[in-house]
């Protein structure tokens, strides 16, 4: 079962850092379809219910690991900060270019800060 809790986590990660790849562009100016702009969208919903779902089951699942160690509660709350300002970049991406780009490169950071969190899992 954690083999394939932690497969479909990596897995919606990959979503998220999809969404990031994807909207980088629109990010630098270059014109893109809306429908790639919705599919990214969709891409970090999707991947963001399912890094969260997934990622707190796993530290349920997994010996050794709980809701309250700090890597864990740090990449809850870098979670909740890459989705607030991925919000405010979904809301901005039609009407000012430089604010949406401003929302997407800190959620971009956000995401990268995420990933590293995952990877060194710092205080386990």
């Amino acid at each position: 079962m954690t083999d394939t809790l932690l497969f479909l986590h990596v897995l919606a990660a990959f979503l998220m850092v999809g969404t990031v790849v994807m909207l980088s562009g629109v990010a630098l100016g270059t014109a893109a379809p809306g429908r790639t702009v919705s599919l990214a969208n969709l891409l970090w919903d999707v991947g963001g219910l399912g890094t969260l779902i997934f990622g707190i089951w796993l530290a349920l699942e997994i010996d050794g690991y709980g809701l309250l160690d700090f890597w864990i509660l740090a990449a809850i709350v870098l979670w909740a900060i890459g989705t607030e300002l991925g919000r405010r970049a979904r809301a901005s991406v039609d009407e000012a270019r430089e604010r949406f780009a401003q929302w997407h490169w800190l959620r971009t950071a956000v995401v990268v800060l995420l990933l590293a969190d995952m990877i060194f899992k710092p205080g386990a």
